[in-house]
């Protein structure tokens, strides 16, 4: 409707402005507008705000996703109290006893199929050489003790997912680095117990046992450069014909 005002210059619309004042007052409303439109449509446009926050959202949410695939856990509480009366042979079963619970719900968690499925093709280790930590927290609830932790290392290689098909006796990636997957969870809580058990005994000893324990077991699994297998790897370092 008003298009013919918006679309003519001031220069010729001021025979009308002097005529009709008015339409001054039009052109002048009408301009305003259009450029606070413009300027909305770049800056302060609901729309435009409501889509980048979404995209940062979105963001977030597969940032946050990444860092759960890398880790699977396993938590188990114990709340009997130990007797009073207890050996310290006794009191350290109790605790190993919650880590082999945390151990068991560490392996059997979802988590531990998301991390496999990193092996796959599509996936961010699907050269099959990984490096990863399991590491053991046990929490005296009921003492101030800060937490004894301990921590081992482990190296997934492409020829130990490859030697799983003869026991998993499937091609199928995911299948066979879950089974290395889990085999690795269980020596590295033996070994992080190992190096954790003076810690444990020290405890006892100040007897913050006696109390409500927490274990947590927890797998972080990151992706390594691949490292062809030792047969390969000989072959290798052997010398060519044109060498010698």
């Amino acid at each position: 409707m008003w298009s013919p005002i918006l679309g003519r210059s001031r220069t010729t619309l001021y025979p009308l402005m002097l005529k009709f004042p008015y339409v001054y007052v039009l052109y002048a409303t009408l301009n305003y507008s259009a450029s606070l439109n413009n300027h909305m449509s770049y800056r302060t446009n609901p729309d435009r705000i409501l889509d980048n926050i979404d995209r940062a959202r979105n963001r977030d949410a597969e940032s946050a996703r990444f860092q759960v695939d890398r880790q699977a856990m396993g938590r188990d509480l114990e709340t009997e109290m130990p007797d009073v009366d207890a050996t310290t042979s006794e009191r350290l079963k109790r605790i190993f006893a919650v880590l082999e619970k945390a151990y068991t719900k560490a392996a059997q968690r979802s988590e531990m199929g998301r991390l496999a499925a990193r092996f796959q093709a599509v996936g961010d280790i699907h050269h099959h050489h990984a490096r990863g930590d399991v590491s053991i927290s046990v929490q005296y609830l009921d003492h101030d003790r800060f937490d004894d932790v301990g921590v081992s290392p482990f190296e997934i290689r492409p020829y130990e997912v490859a030697d799983a098909k003869r026991e998993t006796r499937t091609s199928r990636a995911d299948v066979n680095a879950l089974k290395v997957l889990r085999k690795e969870l269980r020596g590295g809580v033996l070994a992080a117990y190992q190096k954790l058990e003076p810690r444990v005994r020290d405890a006892i000893r100040d007897r913050a046992d006696m109390g409500h324990i927490q274990v947590q077991v927890t797998v972080d699994l990151r992706p390594a450069e691949y490292q062809a297998p030792p047969s390969q790897q000989l072959l290798a370092d052997e010398p060519s014909e044109e060498s010698t």
